[in-house]
């Protein structure tokens, strides 16, 4: 059985700490993608029942399946298709993230008087109005508001996440996107420019909201510092029981192409885990996995469906766990080390995991 328990409980600590490492500022807990991967519904309502003030998510669809649950937290929603539903999601009381004057322009149009999140580029170079429309988008949002048509409620933006100099530099930017807003009239109740990265370690990013993506969930967002350093627990971890267990003489081609052979007379274990799943084919030979508390390396390429471990002598039986990834603190294999393994990022490995995956929460 493929499993994908995620620890509730992991993921409202984690909230917890972060909200005191926000300093005041308010909290949007991002659950895009699934919650990256470990559940939007559940994971939405552990963050809402720990005080996060509001709920991000990358478009409508995943905004109405948080309605759909019954889930009536505040919730924002920044990337549209340009035939977009807003009237449907603004009567759900749903935020909508506007980023350019004709996307505003069909947000007022749609009937119902929508709250507004305006998003303006201070240098990431995707969504967000670009600095020589600040002026033009910002007056027609404050006539819009005056009309009665919109609400703005917030401005907003995004850092790059370069270095420090970037960072603040963007900040200064955002801060004269703000000067900009006021001049036409607007007086927004949210601000917010920092996600995980800039909660954490750009003060001059903070403003009056904060949005929590990757350490909701108890990964970090920087190279230079482990989950446990910044007081996270990561709340996904991956397992698969062994569906076949076989002994194989030394020169065993495993798996295809015989990336692998095998070295000598050796034990092959089979997990049913493959790119199907969401587990990186670059991960092939280096990927690593933990069976009755001793870690191996796949042998051989990533299958559609399946993987295959080299255990050696060991003793392993069929129905054995294989866990992939989980909290270090428990002696297996972190996201980290199969980001590293698959030369990519942790973000990625856990919401890349499929559907075919059970997701299975501990309260």
């Amino acid at each position: 059985m493929r499993e994908a328990t995620i620890d509730l409980a992991a993921i409202a600590r984690n909230v917890e700490t972060l909200t005191a490492a926000a300093h005041g500022a308010r909290t949007m807990v991002i659950v895009k993608a699934n919650a990256y991967g470990h559940g939007a519904v559940p994971v939405a309502r552990a963050v809402v029942d720990v005080g996060a003030d509001w709920l991000g998510v990358a478009d409508l669809d995943e905004a109405h399946e948080l309605r759909d649950a019954g889930i009536d937290a505040p919730v924002l929603a920044w990337l549209h298709d340009p035939e977009a539903d807003f009237a449907a999601a603004v009567d759900r009381g749903v935020d909508i993230g506007v980023s350019y004057l004709e996307q505003l322009e069909r947000v007022a149009a749609c009937g119902s008087r929508a709250h507004v999140q305006l998003k303006v580029d201070t240098g990431l170079s995707r969504n967000g109005a670009a600095r020589d429309d600040w002026a033009e988008f910002f007056e027609t949002a404050a006539a819009h508001e005056r009309a009665g048509r919109i609400v703005v409620r917030g401005v907003w933006s995004h850092l790059s996440n370069t270095n420090e100099d970037e960072d603040n530099a963007q900040a200064a930017d955002f801060a004269e996107a703000l000067a900009a807003a006021s001049v036409a009239g607007l007086d927004p109740e949210l601000v917010h420019l920092a996600a995980t990265a800039g909660t954490l370690r750009v003060p001059a990013a903070r403003f009056g909201l904060v949005r929590l993506g990757i350490s909701t969930y108890g990964l970090s967002p920087f190279g230079d510092a482990t989950s446990a350093g910044l007081g996270l627990t990561p709340a996904m971890e991956l397992s698969a029981s062994i569906a076949s267990v076989k002994r194989v003489a030394a020169g065993s081609g495993v798996s295809y192409g015989y990336d692998y052979r095998t070295p000598a007379e050796t034990t092959l274990a089979l997990v049913p885990l493959g790119y199907a799943d969401g587990i990186p084919r670059h991960a092939s030979s280096r990927g690593p996995v933990s069976i009755n508390g001793v870690t191996y390396r796949i042998a051989g390429r990533v299958a559609m469906d399946q993987i295959v471990v080299d255990v050696g002598d060991s003793e392993v039986s069929v129905g054995d766990r294989a866990v992939l990834f989980g909290d270090p603190a428990a002696g297996v294999p972190s996201a980290d080390d199969w980001a590293e393994a698959s030369d990519t990022i942790n973000y990625e490995i856990v919401t890349r995991i499929g559907p075919r995956v059970k997701r299975r929460y501990l309260p």
